[in-house]
């Protein structure tokens, strides 16, 4: 981890709910591949489910992906307990049902063929991950899937956020404790490599930014500086023809739960 003196220009921590998050997401969002990549292989899951009654998205954010699935299935549930991400969630999937609540206090109305959380356990203290996700597998139907994504903690992205935060996450340890707790149930552990790209230092550094932006950034006393942050983008990721590319690799924990006894 980077040793951090204080520094008159520290990093952003960003708010969901603020323009300056909005910007970075788009920006990462027009740069990435992740969407066509993520969508072709959830849409291969979803099309080999025995059922698809009801889809329920645990973290639905501004709900592309969301809506992206909802094509497959009869009915939506959809958790998002940020009011920012709703409005635009409601708008893409407007026949969806939408929960307020923070994952911990969600009571969803029934059990879904395919649960779908994704990049939520940032937000969870690692000790409540194996409560959290089998609350989820709760939530799964008989015979159906759940699947839990983060970033793969050896990924140019999370090397950089371990760097500068100390943070690290990885779900390789809580897909032993599961299959440990739940033998019945089928694992998979999967990875999707996946680049963002832009020819702009500054758009790099944005976005950059907005990946170091991990749950415990706030608590950092100082937090790192923007100008060692791009430091960090032209030494790693700068491009020998120009640009910038930053590896954003992902895990994907495939859950498919045992059929009824």
């Amino acid at each position: 981890m980077e040793t951090r003196t204080r520094d008159a220009d520290p990093v952003r921590v960003l708010d969901v709910a603020s323009a300056d998050y909005r910007r970075a997401f788009e920006l990462f969002l027009a740069g990435t591949d992740e969407k066509p990549i993520t969508h072709a292989r959830l849409g291969e899951i979803a099309a080999a489910l025995p059922h698809r009654r009801v889809l329920l998205d645990l973290g639905a954010g501004d709900g592309r992906t969301t809506a992206y699935l909802s094509r497959s299935f009869d009915r939506t549930i959809a958790v998002e307990p940020s009011a920012a991400m709703r409005d635009k969630l409601r708008t893409v999937c407007p026949d969806a049902l939408v929960l307020p609540e923070p994952l911990d206090r969600a009571h969803p109305p029934e059990q879904a063929d395919l649960v779908h959380l994704s990049h939520v356990l940032y937000y969870v203290p690692e000790a409540h991950w194996l409560g959290t996700v089998t609350r989820a597998l709760d939530w799964t139907a008989f015979g159906g899937t759940l699947l839990v994504v983060l970033q793969n903690p050896e990924s140019p992205c999370m090397r950089m956020a371990a760097h500068f935060t100390g943070v690290r996450y990885d779900l390789g340890p809580l897909a032993d404790r599961l299959r440990e707790r739940h033998p019945e149930h089928d694992y998979d552990l999967e990875t999707l490599d996946l680049h963002y790209r832009t020819p702009h230092l500054a758009e790099a550094v944005d976005v950059a930014e907005f990946m170091v932006n991990v749950a415990d950034l706030a608590a950092l006393d100082p937090r790192p500086s923007r100008t060692a942050l791009t430091a960090y983008v032209q030494e790693h990721f700068a491009l020998p023809a120009g640009g910038y590319a930053i590896g954003h690799t992902q895990d994907m924990l495939i859950i498919r739960r045992a059929a009824r006894p």
